[in-house]
């Protein structure tokens, strides 16, 4: 029974998948340029810094560049504990 469940999941997480890759566009091609223009026309002008990939990573996708960091220290903390709590034990 286990092994029948396991193939139809596979089967419908393939399906997923290919349905996910027949949206995404093809490489090279952005698909539309109305976010790349208001990024070049409004990033000096709102934030007042000459580097555009600065102001996108730090101003306009803060709170995601917050995120990442936490997880990043929430993984070094508990690799951390890992491994010292391997160097008490005899």
């Amino acid at each position: 029974m286990k092994k029948y469940i396991f193939i139809v999941s596979a089967i419908v997480l393939g399906a997923l998948v290919c349905g996910a890759l027949d949206n995404v566009h093809p490489y090279g091609d952005p698909g539309t340029a109305l976010m790349d223009d208001y990024f070049l026309a409004n990033s000096y002008k709102s934030l007042s810094t000459q580097n555009i990939v600065t102001s996108i990573v730090f101003d306009y996708r803060g709170f995601d560049t917050i995120g990442e960091a936490a997880v990043l220290f929430t993984a070094v903390c508990a690799v951390g504990a890992l491994f010292r709590e391997g160097r008490g034990r005899r």
